[in-house]
């Protein structure tokens, strides 16, 4: 399967240092490359402080979604929520690749109460209605930020030869545009792809791609880039096995009342060997 090829170079760098403990979500498939008349795949999905590693919470199925080949909604059957990760599975009915992702974020706001403590909007487990955001934001709040952010985390399997239509972006948020198929990537291969915010090309976003095994490690080894003026950005995988991909962007070009536009975007892939 390398009938992909990338036709874009940009190779891009910059640094982007992520904490040591930080908690990142993943949805991580067993497999992304499949065949045979009906194919099964199982995933886990967590918020962990280790990359591919469940240390921390499982991640809520309340938003996942699966895209089939043709674009229609596929069904997510077997899911379990357990205190450390989820699991479900996806028969692949039709061949080609399906996209598997939760996105969610909205319109928010952040100040400093009359006591000094931060005061946030929307609270904890509420979801932001943009119809009171007049009532439960003081106008001559102090210090005042409303932002408007949108998370997305997606991983990608292929039944048979790869296909692009459950690719195609949303234009909302923070997304991947692959140029690179994200099922025919090879360890010494450069891989091509771009970022895009609410449908536009997101230069200057931050982009870490960590190796899984990271607990074996001293060093989480990270590679960093920084995407050019089109969003795009390369990567070469040192190695085979699966990938985790943390892309973060934030600009003044917000819709009133948010100031502040931010999108973050994360990614599982699986790098072949030669």
């Amino acid at each position: 399967m390398k009938s992909f090829k990338p036709y874009l170079a940009l190779a891009l760098a910059a640094s982007l240092a992520l904490p040591v403990q930080a908690h990142r979500g993943w949805i991580v498939p067993a497999a992304t490359v499949l065949s045979g008349d009906d194919p099964w795949v199982t995933f886990d999905a967590a918020i962990s402080n280790t990359i591919f590693h469940p240390d921390h919470a499982a991640m809520r199925l309340d938003g996942l979604a699966a895209l089939a080949p043709d674009g229609t909604a596929a069904e997510v059957e077997n899911s379990h929520t357990g205190k450390y990760r989820s699991t479900f599975d996806l028969n692949l009915k039709q061949p080609g690749t399906y996209k598997v992702f939760t996105a969610s974020g909205g319109l928010g706001a952040r100040w400093e109460g009359a006591d000094g403590q931060r005061q946030f909007w929307p609270g904890r487990g509420e979801v932001a209605n943009p119809a009171d955001f007049d009532k439960k934001v003081p106008k001559d709040a102090k210090n005042l930020e409303v932002s408007y952010n949108w998370r997305r985390i997606e991983t990608f399997v292929t039944s048979g030869a790869p296909t692009d239509t459950a690719l195609k972006p949303e234009n909302k948020g923070l997304e991947l545009l692959p140029v690179s198929h994200p099922n025919d990537l090879f360890a010494e291969e450069e891989a091509q792809f771009r970022l895009l915010i609410d449908g536009e090309p997101a230069a200057g976003a931050k982009v870490t791609i960590i190796a899984g095994g990271m607990r074996y490690r001293d060093d989480q080894e990270s590679i960093e880039v920084e995407t050019g003026a089109d969003g795009g950005f390369s990567v070469t995988w040192p190695a085979a096995g699966m990938y985790w991909l943390n892309a973060s962007y934030r600009d003044d070009k917000a819709k009133a009342p948010a100031t502040v536009r931010s999108g973050s975007y994360v990614a599982t892939f699986e790098v072949l060997p030669q």
